[in-house]
């Protein structure tokens, strides 16, 4: 039996199970080229699950093309959701969306955390975009990786918590939900059988 050449998966197709979120979110995820060809990704649904989520590959040189438009635009206010001493609040990142009257572009690195903090350090072309942290509501579901720390969060989760906060709690367990279907049909694929279900 061959994989399904978009969910990846080779004994059960998680394809209808892809929620298809009408949340006002502007989103770009930026990948590390690692995390692309791992099947334990969750950054690459939001892609399918947002109609306005962009993916792009990560260059440390330079934004890949549509990222730079979308930073170039007039009409948004970039912000990094990574942690560091000068990072905003969401309160404070809104507050300061309103004031200019922009719409709150969100931007999240996709890899490991050792990645991420590689991609944010030698980013140059991120050094001027405002620092967004998240302070999660919730310990990590995700158990798909070894070595995972203490309140690290999976992309998905990232952004569930994102939602919470926005006030969009049913977007944001409709994301949750999926996460857990895929892990469990993720490990059962490993396994080499399909999931029963109940």
């Amino acid at each position: 039996m061959s994989r399904c050449p978009h969910c990846r998966l080779q004994y059960q197709c998680l394809c209808h199970e892809i929620p298809r979120l009408s949340a006002s979110l502007h989103l770009s995820v930026v990948m590390h080229e690692q995390e692309a060809r791992r099947d334990t990704n969750t950054g690459r649904w939001l892609d399918d699950i947002f109609p306005s989520c962009e993916i792009y590959g990560w260059q440390r040189l330079h934004p890949a093309p549509g990222l730079k438009q979308q930073l170039e635009n007039s009409d948004t206010l970039p912000l990094l959701l990574f942690p560091s001493e000068q990072s905003l609040t969401l309160t404070d990142a809104l507050k300061m969306a309103a004031q200019t009257n922009l719409t709150p572009h969100f931007i999240v690195l996709d890899g490991t955390w050792q990645e991420a903090k590689k991609m944010e350090r030698k980013s140059q072309w991120l050094k001027d975009v405002p620092r967004l942290q998240l302070s999660p509501s919730q310990a990590s579901a995700y158990r798909l990786r070894k070595n995972q720390q203490s309140g690290e969060l999976c992309t998905l989760e990232v952004i569930s918590e994102l939602l919470d906060q926005l006030n969009q709690p049913e977007s944001a367990t409709a994301l949750r939900l999926f996460l857990q279907r895929f892990m469990a049909r993720l490990k059962a694929d490993k396994s080499g059988h399909a999931l029963k279900l109940n």
